[in-house]
């Protein structure tokens, strides 16, 4: 699904080139993407953020931001995160 398909109210994955958001979607356009409750994780070059996503699905989202604005540029893949497996 793209950032504008993505059901508001929802905790969503946003993988980017070099950063992951993890929290509940409150707003997106074409530019910018607002989430609450959030917590952001980099990723380093080569590296696949899959059990980082993976744990956070499992044991929730270590909340380090209670609202955030990021750029739409860049995103990779968006996902619920209630779709991603919780092993």
């Amino acid at each position: 699904m793209n950032i504008q398909q993505a059901p508001r109210g929802v905790n969503v994955v946003v993988e980017t080139d070099q950063a992951v958001y993890i929290g509940r979607l409150e707003k997106a356009d074409t530019e910018q993407v607002e989430i609450h409750h959030a917590a952001v994780f980099q990723v380093a070059p080569n590296e696949s953020p899959e059990a980082v996503i993976r744990h956070t699905a499992k044991f929730g989202v270590p909340v380090e931001h209670a609202e955030m604005l990021f750029e739409t540029r860049g995103i990779k893949r968006v996902r619920k995160l209630g779709d991603v497996p919780k092993a």
